[in-house]
């Protein structure tokens, strides 16, 4: 490829995210349904926020929790916004390089960290089924700060590294993403280099934030089957596998997708296909996570409804002394 093609990787450059806009007449339908979903997601994870906040006592798998919506919550921020706003402003397609940098960052970070933090979940799992007795001592409040300050970190390590690699990439002249956000084959299909090397950095990342957390997850979750069919009774076999069944199908969701967009060669990168897979994890799942657990999580259920009690109490409250004085004489 002739070096005019080619263009050094620049502070001054941008890059048009193609996004829907071969969607012209749906362009209004998509706004309202992109804002719904990203005000609901924000919404339900606020909520579970407050909830846990609220809770004077905070077992392992509630502060995991706190921390699962807090990731949804701003992961929803880093791609929403910009989608919205290309939605309502057909003119405004454009993204920096390092506002694109930035938007892929954040999105690997904070994806990166979820992995991890299904780890840990998996791992409170496998100590609250298969060593019970030691469980508050394995799970300790000082180690549970740990594992969430190590999930944080590492996923937004293994991200800095990432995004670094992938933008010292000489990109072609065209600079159009056909994707609505930056995401990372979407980058890589752009780049003019067609050599495997381009593709290390990701193979790594997948490495760190995918495989190595996902084979402790599978570990536990042997070792906790091990334990389960040696229960005596179905009544302890289906409890357990009822406090297993939200972080499953969490685990499930979040993998499929994941595996599904970055396991795999450059070569079979389709544009189409990977939008359509993209608006499924970046709306739909940040939108089930907090639903999944609400209703399958005991402590998270009644610290929800410990919070509503309360401000329906509150609200009650001041709508009684906000009544004319002559109401109350008597």
């Amino acid at each position: 490829m002739e070096k005019s093609n080619l263009t050094t990787s620049g502070t001054t450059m941008e890059f048009l995210l193609v996004g829907f806009s071969d969607m012209i007449h749906l362009r209004a339908l998509l706004f309202f349904i992109f804002l719904m979903v990203h005000l609901v997601t924000l919404a339900c994870n606020l909520l579970i926020l407050l909830a846990v906040a609220a809770e004077p006592s905070r077992p392992p798998m509630l502060l995991f929790l706190c921390q699962l919506s807090a990731i949804e919550f701003c992961y929803t921020l880093v791609i929403a916004p910009k989608v919205l706003a290309d939605l309502a402003s057909p003119g405004g397609r454009c993204i920096s390089f390092v506002g694109c940098a930035a938007q892929m960052h954040f999105f690997v970070a904070l994806g990166g960290s979820e992995c991890f933090l299904l780890a840990a979940m998996a791992y409170d799992r496998y100590a609250a089924i298969c060593r019970p007795l030691h469980y508050m001592a394995m799970m300790s409040q000082s180690f549970c700060f740990q594992l969430a300050v190590f999930s944080c970190l590492g996923g937004f390590i293994v991200s800095l590294g990432l995004t670094v690699a992938v933008f010292r990439l000489p990109f072609c002249s065209s600079h159009r993403i056909d994707h609505f956000f930056c995401d990372i084959p979407a980058l890589l299909h752009l780049a003019c280099t067609r050599s495997y090397a381009s593709e290390l950095p990701l193979l790594g990342a997948c490495v760190t934030l995918l495989l190595i957390p996902f084979l402790l997850i599978f570990t536990s979750y042997i070792c906790i089957m091990a334990a389960v069919v040696r229960f005596r009774d179905s009544a302890g076999q289906g409890k357990a596998f009822s406090t297993c069944a939200s972080h499953l199908t969490v685990t499930l969701l979040h993998y499929g997708c994941a595996t599904f967009m970055y396991v795999r060669p450059k070569s079979s990168y389709s544009s189409g296909q990977d939008k359509m897979v993209a608006l499924v994890y970046t709306n739909i799942t940040p939108l089930l996570y907090p639903l999944i657990y609400s209703l399958r999580n005991k402590e998270l259920k009644a610290a929800l409804r410990k919070l509503l009690r309360k401000r329906l109490t509150l609200s009650k409250w001041n709508a009684f002394n906000s009544r004319p004085a002559q109401f109350l004489k008597h």
